[in-house]
């Protein structure tokens, strides 16, 4: 006999002494938990529990345990049940009273069910241990449900077991690289026009009072080193008036707060022509860290000596028309691999309103359409309610199960997308996820297509793994100097550095090459 065979034996051996013998209790309990881990209802009803209940710490351990588990249910259904079509067990022997009212369709291996649970388990204990092991038990037995209601052999359950850890362990993986990045600048071109401020007079400094302890941090610092600058703090509806009072008076505009607090600053600071000093405050600080800005006491060094770069601003503009015309060798289609930008953008005109007198906005970081615009309006609606964290699942989920593609054109092509990306410059990462760029100087838009069809979930996990500049049946990359989009469906939202809006029924999304300065040492 085979290995092969021989393992097959050993395994429904197992699997019958399973369902030989009488466990006390199990009847009433495994099928129903089981039942409760379907489609990870109870991993998420315990992610929402940890969120509501739980420490700072404990919100963060959820939040990634619910990624591993997400890892792990994409990983089992796009590559594991297609890869190993393994028939279910036969059912002789396992009692009546233990047999799942509506046995499962899919193929056997691997168990789905056991790779979310000891996904969900292993990313909560990798951040919080001791969670992770309240949550173990659980886990274990959700698996063992699986053999013992006889839906799956004790292999199907430890290979998906495995991949579940695996998945955990990824996930931290991920999150130490991300927390891990260090700024470091770029090439952007000096600006020498900015005024230094040896003691900070004329610097006005809005803060987000929202932003918390990192604020406070960088506040502490500020008045330290430039003790005459003007300090207003103020709550996030009070935030674009306060910016517009202080551009009224201020010889440099100064910001500390997150990537959306420092985009309104940067509109601000575009349209009043003033420079702009970001002191970072929020979780992420995506732009302050492509910068090349670790924290307030590089930026207060650099307002003191009058050191600035020029950075290039990523806009959106209502109407048909595109505001600049590229340059001859440039592609418009979004599907070319080989788009290069020979052309300049228009220049910023911070005090106008181009596209037929409706309003540009504009964008540090990123510029998006479908799928994540969508998680992002629904994360805005939960979160007053339930909280960020509960919120952050609640709207994943329902994106993942009734999200629909968006149906527009794109320089003229129609086209179906779960989800459309642009950066303002290249980012680094495979696919339409972003991660850091080298520079801020491009006039280049980093614009990435997940195309429609199938089921979000998978399509954008294959689009993960494609390269970053890349043509396939899901995924398409290419950079461009502007992207026009038409037909675009009414109410669907659009999002901005983290910001949320409604898309207009066309729109020209293109750059502005060195259009803000921003303070930074060399």
């Amino acid at each position: 006999m085979t290995l092969r065979g021989t393992a097959a034996r050993w395994d429904r051996a197992l699997f019958d002494a399973v369902a030989r013998r009488h466990w006390p209790g199990g009847e009433r309990v495994l099928p129903r938990l089981g039942r409760a881990a379907n489609h990870g209802v109870l991993w998420g009803g315990t992610a929402l529990a940890i969120a509501a209940f739980g420490s700072a710490p404990a919100r963060k351990a959820a939040l990634r345990a619910s990624a591993s588990l997400a890892l792990a249910s994409a990983t089992i259904n796009t590559i594991g049940k297609w890869s190993v079509r393994r028939a279910r067990p036969l059912l002789d022997g396992v009692p009546a009273v233990r047999q799942l009212s509506r046995q499962p369709q899919t193929t056997s291996f691997p168990s789905g069910h056991s790779a979310s649970a000891f996904a969900f388990a292993t990313g909560l204990a990798l951040h919080a241990p001791a969670l992770g092991a309240a949550v173990a038990p659980v886990a274990a037995s959700v698996a063992f449900s699986r053999v013992y209601t006889g839906v799956h052999y004790p292999s199907d359950v430890a290979a998906g077991a495995a991949l579940g850890v695996a998945a955990g362990f990824a996930v931290r993986r991920i999150a130490q690289r991300l927390e891990g990045a260090r700024a470091v600048p770029g090439d952007e071109p000096d600006a020498v026009d900015a005024p230094a401020l040896p003691d900070g007079e004329g610097l006005v400094v809005v803060v987000n009072a929202g932003s918390g302890s990192a604020a406070a941090a960088g506040l502490d610092v500020l008045r330290d080193r430039l003790p005459k600058a003007e300090i207003v703090e103020c709550d996030g509806p009070e935030l674009r008036r306060e910016l517009n009072a202080a551009a009224g008076r201020a010889a440099v505009l100064g910001v500390c707060g997150g990537d959306g607090t420092v985009n309104a600053a940067a509109t601000t600071a575009l349209r009043a022509g003033l420079p702009l000093a970001v002191f970072p405050g929020g979780t992420l600080n995506h732009f302050a860290l492509d910068l090349g800005l670790a924290g307030a006491e590089e930026t207060c060094r650099a307002i003191a000596e009058g050191r600035a770069v020029k950075v290039g601003v990523g806009r959106f503009t209502p109407g048909p028309e595109p505001v600049a015309a590229p340059g001859p060798d440039a592609d418009p289609d979004p599907d070319s691999d080989t788009a290069r930008a020979s052309g300049r953008a228009a220049e910023a005109e911070p005090a106008g309103h181009p596209g037929g007198g409706a309003p540009a906005g504009y964008f540090l970081n990123t510029f998006s359409i479908g799928a994540y615009p969508e998680l992002l309006r629904h994360r805005l609606h939960w979160a007053p309610r339930i909280g960020g964290g509960p919120a952050m699942v609640l709207a994943a989920w329902r994106v993942l199960r009734t999200q629909r593609p968006v149906r527009l054109r794109l320089s003229g092509r129609p086209r179906n997308v779960w989800l459309l990306f642009a950066g303002n410059g290249t980012y680094h990462g495979t696919g339409p996820a972003p991660r850091r760029r080298d520079s801020l100087a491009e006039a280049l838009l980093d614009v990435r297509l997940v195309h429609g069809g199938g089921r979000p979930g998978p399509r954008l996990l294959a689009a993960a793994f494609a390269g970053p500049l890349s043509r396939s049946p899901v995924h398409t990359a290419t950079r461009l100097p502007h992207l026009r989009i038409d037909d675009v469906p009414p109410g669907t939202p659009l999002a901005y550095d983290g910001e949320y809006a409604r898309a207009p029924q066309s729109l020209v999304v293109d750059t502005l090459p060195h259009a803000l300065t921003v303070y930074r040492l060399s």
